[in-house]
């Protein structure tokens, strides 16, 4: 979500960078080729599922964690943790939950649970029905990175943002996606935005379809972006290795705190009712 990786992926996987399309034959680099769209369908059965119907902790074979708060390359203010305070499931639902607590050097905690090497994908469609948290400071996201950051470092090897929002502008819904050539810190990240009732008192369903072709994000089924790709190799399209899902509330930072933080709305959650994935059908 925007800039929110790991600093120390930064570090492992910088010697990665510039990775992308140098596959060379005897006649010289390969050219990229401008992909047509196949008219991809999907299973019907979902692939991976998480349901949510058990009580507790989040399921360990589906879910792990990012954990500390070192403001996640955008200022955030939350540490985040693996606690059940933060994360734990019950009534059919996932809550993420942010307090008002202190936590080494951090006034807030949170959690930021992902699928790394539990759940990783090559296209599909993602799934997730969820509720908002309301509230002037939050900044919940549903979204993918790279498993394997084959291009490099941030935003090289891509994100995929398939919900963000910010509490100071409650119903404003985001998509976007970012890569080398474009990203919001050079103002040339592709993003839609659709403004979506209710987001904080109903459940609401966002999904991605992934194909070799394009991105194209939906709310409640309705297609809201799209991301086609332009066949000019990974600094447009690095779209083409598998990610992983993440979930998570952030509290503050450079986008979510542009307006400050109500301590008053504290302790605030995220809530998830379900996350599927479907296989992409081959063409």
């Amino acid at each position: 979500m925007l800039a929110r990786y790991l600093p120390l992926l930064l570090l492992i996987f910088s010697s990665c960078s510039g990775k992308g399309n140098t596959d060379t034959t005897s006649t010289g680099p390969v050219t990229p080729t401008t992909p047509v769209d196949s008219g991809w369908t999907f299973e019907t059965t979902p692939v991976w599922a998480e349901e949510f119907n058990y009580t507790g902790a989040p399921d360990a074979s589906k879910w792990g964690y990012d954990l500390g708060g070192s403001g996640w390359g955008n200022n955030e203010l939350e540490y985040y943790t693996n606690s059940t305070d933060n994360a734990s499931v019950a009534n059919g639902v996932l809550s993420i939950t942010a307090r008002k607590e202190t936590k080494e050097n951090r006034n807030y905690t949170s959690a930021r649970m992902v699928t790394t090497n539990k759940g990783d994908w090559l296209y599909g469609r993602f799934e997730i029905k969820a509720k908002l948290p309301a509230g002037k400071g939050t900044w919940p996201a549903i979204w993918m990175l790279p498993t394997d950051w084959a291009y490099g470092d941030w935003p090289k090897s891509g994100e995929i943002d398939i919900m963000e929002h910010v509490g100071y502008d409650p119903g404003n819904v985001h998509i976007s996606a970012h890569t080398e050539a474009y990203y919001f810190k050079i103002n040339t990240q592709k993003t839609s935005t659709k403004k979506v009732d209710n987001v904080s008192s109903e459940f609401h369903l966002y999904r991605l379809d992934w194909t070799p072709y394009a991105l194209r994000g939906y709310i409640d089924d309705m297609l809201v972006f799209q991301f086609v790709n332009e066949g000019k190799g990974y600094t447009v399209w690095p779209f083409d290795k598998r990610f992983h899902i993440l979930l998570n509330l952030a509290i503050g930072g450079d986008w979510g705190g542009a307006q400050g933080v109500d301590d008053s709305i504290f302790p605030t959650t995220m809530e998830v009712d379900y996350v599927r994935v479907y296989k992409m059908k081959n063409k």
